[in-house]
């Protein structure tokens, strides 16, 4: 048998699905970068997949929730939700399964570690998903899901990884202002939009990231914006042990914002 059947026997399993058509997962995991070099063997990339899966999951994940957490409010459905279907939550899903062996991606993306990449893998299980639903249905795609989320659902906490949230009690315990998000720049085809979106607070921004949607670049930034004010707050803590009292407090602050008031500028000129 060839390798890349071992390797597509291998991730059915993982999956929880035997296609009958099974170029559809051949599609799924198909890279742009792969599709563009190689037409001859890719009869497509994994965009329009990418882009059903998506809905797809949003629709069974919420399925699932609403089915084990029946006393659960809305707000924490979503945040249970948007922590599943992050690109960091469906990476690491995809990490599970074995993915990114089965990855077809071109020269470039290759050399870069593409395999490893966490938005080619969650963008290629959410292609996957797709693939599923297409392949044989409804059924099946909860099937998998459930294979994949159900254990993940009840072990989390919600709102593990709503950082915006997080970001503003913190900054409401600390009596400052609410924090905004402003779109920087919006690249790529209309099909594979990037976003990206710098927080602020005062008159500095805190973080910038990117992401596949404005409300997960967001996510990102205020996720950065965290790391800023922790490494802060624990400079003030080490300069207090070491009697240096607010001195330490001031510097810590004082680098936090200059840090932050060079991303901003930066963000300015582009």
């Amino acid at each position: 048998m060839h390798d890349d059947e071992i390797i597509l026997d291998a991730l059915e399993r993982a999956l929880g699905h035997r296609f009958d058509d099974r170029q559809l997962l051949k599609d799924a995991l198909t890279h742009s970068s792969f599709a563009n070099e190689r037409p001859e063997v890719a009869r497509c990339d994994n965009d329009r997949l990418e882009f059903m899966g998506d809905a797809v999951l949003q629709w069974v994940v919420s399925d699932l929730i609403w089915e084990i957490f029946p006393e659960a409010s809305a707000g924490e459905m979503t945040r249970r939700r948007a922590d599943l279907v992050c690109e960091d939550g469906l990476a690491e899903v995809a990490e599970a399964v074995g993915l990114g062996q089965g990855l077809r991606l071109g020269r470039g993306e290759e050399r870069s570690g593409g395999r490893g990449k966490p938005r080619l893998l969650a963008s290629a299980f959410e292609a996957c998903i797709a693939a599923v639903y297409i392949d044989a249905g409804g059924d099946a795609v909860v099937h998998v899901c459930r294979r994949h989320f159900t254990q993940r659902l009840q072990s989390n906490a919600p709102g593990a990884r709503d950082y915006k949230t997080r970001l503003q009690e913190r900054l409401q315990q600390q009596g400052e202002t609410t924090p905004r998000y402003r779109l920087v720049d919006v690249s790529g085809p209309d099909h594979a939009r990037v976003f990206e979106v710098a927080v602020m607070f005062g008159d500095a921004a805190w973080g910038a990231a990117r992401g596949r949607s404005k409300l997960e670049a967001e996510q990102s930034a205020a996720e950065i914006a965290l790391g800023k004010l922790d490494a802060a707050d624990a400079m003030g803590e080490r300069g207090a042990d070491n009697g240096a009292g607010d001195g330490a407090g001031d510097g810590a602050g004082d680098g936090a914002g200059d840090e932050a008031s060079e991303a901003h500028s930066s963000m300015t000129e582009r």
